[in-house]
């Protein structure tokens, strides 16, 4: 059987792989590997449990919690909340680990469920291969006053809106903000922390039925966002995902600030302020050249990682870093939280335009976006894509000619027979034109016999 666990947790139709069958057992298998020390010692183990508002969410959560709750475990259900908000409560509440029922920004049809340890960390991968070792065998049931009992957590969003209230270096008054909720996660605790933080805000996609979560709006559909900054002459858009560990920006134009250019102005902050450590920051290999040579110039930095969110958290924990995240608006404020948070890296963005004076426009001037070009090339062998010599050649002659002013990257997929090309140049023209050739080679050289 191939892994049960994906790079986020189990993720998958709902009702098709993710089952209230599945749901329950992965619960108890959960139970005995992450609450093993409790249990040993004869006590019932605490685990935090919340969701977004998809409808599949309800039976799955249901699900969930009687498989913990048959399993020994207290459950502290916490409602409709955001993923950093589910990390932010296992840790405020000392639980021993916790569940997050979410499918973050895919259609309302698909759902996951992804486990917590203590503190709000993400499982290693050994941790989440055993807990798929003890599916296959038979589950703790305890009888009696052994099992586990099901609790509202009543003020669980007032814990998670007053911690992120307290990260706030200058509050947000004369900011008019527009909020994208994606229908998803934040539709509650997004909106009222800005207020609170004393922004007038104007929220769009923050009525979830179960049904339209990113269905149109969100951080992977920022039309609706950029027209509602515009139209209400607003200083800034902020657009969460599903489960808000993500955010993305629209300046006052209406144009998009990515992730890259988010993580330049903080990173920014964060050193003049004295916070960021060692004065790194940490970035996946898919973010802009222009991010690193802007915080080169200003004594910043990069430590890059693979793709993947989890990837950053690791260099993040190893080097004890502050600040890291992705190019999609996954930035992580280690001092703040144990994983992305997308209301809170909105609310550290505003903060910077209310303390400067100066407009996000004006901010992301920090640094320059070079083009970037990606091809996807298909049916070849990706596996030799970093030991071919004929492409690796070709590697070396494009990195060459681009010298300091551009890069190539070739990555295999992790789920198809693909490799993706990607430059990155000074100008469009000389991007387009390497990041052809060279899809040209791997083609022609890691070509899939038929």
């Amino acid at each position: 059987m191939s892994r049960l666990f994906g790079t986020d947790g189990v993720r998958g139709l709902a009702n098709g792989l993710l089952t209230a069958e599945l749901a329950l057992s992965l619960a108890q298998a959960a139970a005995v590997v992450l609450g093993h020390d409790q249990l040993t010692e004869g006590k019932r183990p605490r685990a935090v449990i919340a969701r977004d508002p998809r409808a599949s969410g309800e039976f799955i959560g249901a699900a969930v919690e009687a498989g913990l709750a048959s399993a020994g475990v207290d459950v502290y259900d916490a409602g409709v909340l955001p993923t950093p908000a589910a990390a932010y409560l296992i840790a405020s509440l000392d639980a021993d680990f916790g569940v997050m029922i979410s499918a973050s920004h895919n259609p309302a049809a698909d759902n996951g469920i992804k486990f917590f340890a203590r503190g709000g960390k993400k499982l290693a991968d050994d941790v989440e291969d055993a807990i798929e070792a003890q599916l296959k065998l038979e589950p703790h049931r305890p009888t009696g006053v052994g099992v586990g009992r099901i609790q509202r957590f009543a003020d669980a969003e007032d814990r998670y809106i007053l911690h992120l209230l307290t990260t706030l270096p200058h509050r947000l008054d004369g900011l008019t903000v527009v909020l994208d909720c994606a229908h998803g996660a934040a539709s509650g605790c997004s909106p009222q922390v800005f207020k609170d933080a004393g922004a007038k805000v104007i929220v769009i996609g923050a009525e979830p039925d179960g049904l339209n979560i990113n269905d149109g709006v969100g951080s992977t559909h920022l039309g609706p966002l950029q027209e509602a900054v515009v139209a209400h002459g607003a200083d800034l858009g902020i657009a969460h995902d599903g489960d808000a560990d993500r955010c993305l920006a629209v300046d006052h134009e209406g144009k998009v600030i990515d992730g890259d250019q988010i993580m330049a102005i903080l990173a920014l902050a964060l050193k003049a302020d004295g916070k960021l450590k060692d004065n790194v920051l940490v970035a996946t290999v898919m973010s802009n050249l222009g991010l690193k040579l802007a915080l080169r110039e200003a004594g910043i930095s990069i430590r890059e990682t693979a793709v993947g969110d989890r990837y950053v958290l690791e260099a993040m924990r190893e080097g004890g870093f502050s600040l890291g995240g992705e190019q999609s608006g996954h930035v992580i404020f280690s001092d703040y939280a144990t994983t992305g948070d997308g209301v809170l890296t909105g609310l550290q963005l505003a903060a910077q335009v209310a303390r400067t004076g100066r407009t996000l426009q004006q901010l992301a001037t920090a640094m320059t976006k070079l083009p970037q070009l990606m091809i996807n090339v298909k049916d070849v062998d990706k596996y030799r894509a970093q030991t071919d010599d004929g492409v690796r050649a070709a590697v070396a002659r494009a990195e060459q000619e681009l010298g300091e002013t551009g890069r190539v990257l070739l990555r295999p997929s992790g789920t198809e027979a693909l490799v993706r090309v990607m430059v990155e140049a000074a100008d469009m023209e000389t991007a387009t034109r390497i990041c052809e050739d060279l899809a040209a080679v791997v083609k022609k050289r890691l070509a899939l016999a038929v």
